[in-house]
């Protein structure tokens, strides 16, 4: 968003110790809670909420501007494994702390729509508790009618990792810019991204390697 029309800035170590706090809006409470609101915001709770919503709906807006017209790409290898799950009739899920628009946004665009349609998605206020909660994980499991020891989540937090791990399911972490040095002592896997060389062994078979090691042992 725009300096002039939210009146802060985020530079990219802020938003990584930001990103400690599952859920856009409650990133954006947390750091006026910390470093006081704006003039123009209101003193109710409630009012504050609707405040904070209508940021994050702004926000939002501006993010699917860049998604739609390809802006931002996808990380190396996202979509060659989404293809080798479906290829084998795995089920495919996104669960994130995202707006469920953007989320869509991101999944239609950079995936395409054929791949999309086969994609079920959990995002947003769709729990009330947000990663590091398993309860989206959880809700992904039994909507999809999947056991969450059935299930690999690949995420790249150690918010995302607790979720998961919380839901009972296996999970491989991908690093990113704002994850490298968090702790994924607990994860099953750890790759600095999915894609090519040396990578490469990131694929569906390490996948189901890993639950295949969680059931004989």
């Amino acid at each position: 968003m725009e300096q002039k029309e939210l009146g802060v800035t985020w530079d990219v170590d802020l938003y990584g110790e930001l990103l400690k706090i599952g859920g856009g809006k409650e990133r954006m409470t947390a750091y006026f809670n910390k470093t006081g609101w704006p003039e123009n915001a209101p003193k109710g709770e409630e009012e504050r909420k609707e405040f904070i919503a209508s940021l994050h709906k702004r926000k939002t807006e501006l993010f699917m501007a860049l998604i739609e017209n390809r802006l931002l790409p996808l990380r190396p290898g996202v979509a060659k494994l989404v293809d080798q799950a479906l290829e084998k009739g795995v089920k495919v899920a996104v669960c994130s702390t995202s707006n469920e628009k953007a989320v869509s946004a991101v999944v239609s665009c950079l995936l395409g729509p054929e791949r999309a349609e086969k994609i079920q998605i959990f995002a947003g206020d769709v729990v009330p508790r947000k990663k590091p909660d398993p309860a989206i994980y959880t809700l992904a499991a039994t909507t999809l009618g999947v056991e969450p020891s059935s299930c690999v989540v690949v995420e790249d937090s150690a918010i995302g990792l607790a979720a998961a791990k919380a839901a009972g399911m296996t999970c491989i972490v991908t690093k990113s810019g704002y994850t490298a040095d968090e702790d994924f002592f607990n994860a099953d896997a750890v790759f600095d991204c999915i894609g090519d060389p040396p990578e490469e062994q990131f694929d569906l078979a390490f996948c189901a390697s890993l639950l295949e090691k969680q059931y004989v042992s």
